[in-house]
């Protein structure tokens, strides 16, 4: 369900904590299933500050400590997380990686933008599995060595190439921050357009799949939908260039049209 999050006990910027040695948050709250929590608003918490605490800790103890029902999603400590992505005073970012001593207070929390809200923190991200699905991540060869043993070798330089495309955690962040896929629910998006680069420009990608992809990601909601703002590769926690990326399959979709008289 898509919901209006201007309410009207919004924090106001630049209040200060009156204690020192309490850290003061300012969540976003919704409850569709209760309804006297179903208008958004904002509540404040107020945490004891510790050294070198971060913002998801200080989300885990409003939650333990002061309201069970506040709902937001993490995974942390499990190799690859990008659950706990929200806006942070008004900046995407990852809840477990952002310091609150870095942060002015009293620190705004929010759900992603351009999602639907389900829950407090929580957005629906099922649309979002689904575009990352249809660009099939996963790799197609044209042939597979006689031996199961055998390796597929990459190139070094290849592996270069697409290193940074490999790197992606799913957040969304990048969905979120851009403007084209708030207004086109169709559009591949920037994480999904990355998937796709990081398996065509993958030398043992085979040749007929490789053009298979192309025209996927080059349809009226593919690359040519982006409008070069640079906002994904601006929000990304892991640095893809992915604006770069989709400027790319622009080209490799450019080439694939080019006829030669």
């Amino acid at each position: 369900m898509s919901v209006d999050r201007r309410t009207d006990t919004e924090p106001e910027a630049g209040a200060e904590t009156q204690d020192e040695n309490l850290v003061e948050l300012k969540v976003f709250r919704y409850d569709p299933d209760v309804e006297e929590k179903q208008k958004p608003r904002y509540d404040e918490f107020l945490i004891p500050r510790e050294r070198g605490m971060s913002v998801l800790e200080a989300l885990i103890e409003a939650r333990d400590r002061f309201d069970p029902s506040l709902t937001f999603r993490h995974s942390c400590r499990q190799a690859i997380c990008g659950s706990d992505a929200m806006l942070i005073n008004g900046q995407h970012a990852l809840a477990c990686k952002t310091l609150v001593e870095d942060l002015a207070e009293p620190i705004r929390v929010e759900p992603l933008a351009h999602l639907d809200v389900e829950k407090d923190l929580v957005v629906e991200m099922e649309h979002f599995y689904d575009q990352m699905a249809a660009v099939e991540p996963f790799f197609d060869p044209d042939e597979l060595p006689d031996d199961a043993l055998t390796e597929q070798r990459q190139s070094p330089e290849n592996r270069e190439q697409i290193k940074l495309s490999t790197r992606c955690i799913w957040c969304a962040s990048c969905m979120s921050s851009c403007n084209i896929a708030a207004g086109d629910n169709e559009y591949l998006g920037p994480a999904s357009i990355n998937m796709a680069y990081r398996f065509l420009m993958d030398e043992r990608e085979g040749e007929q799949r490789g053009a298979e992809r192309i025209e996927h990601i080059a349809d009226d909601h593919g690359v040519w939908r982006c409008q070069t703002q640079f906002s994904c590769t601006e929000v990304c926690p892991k640095d893809i260039p992915l604006t770069e990326h989709i400027q790319a399959l622009k080209r490799e979709a450019a080439k694939k049209n080019l006829k030669f008289w």
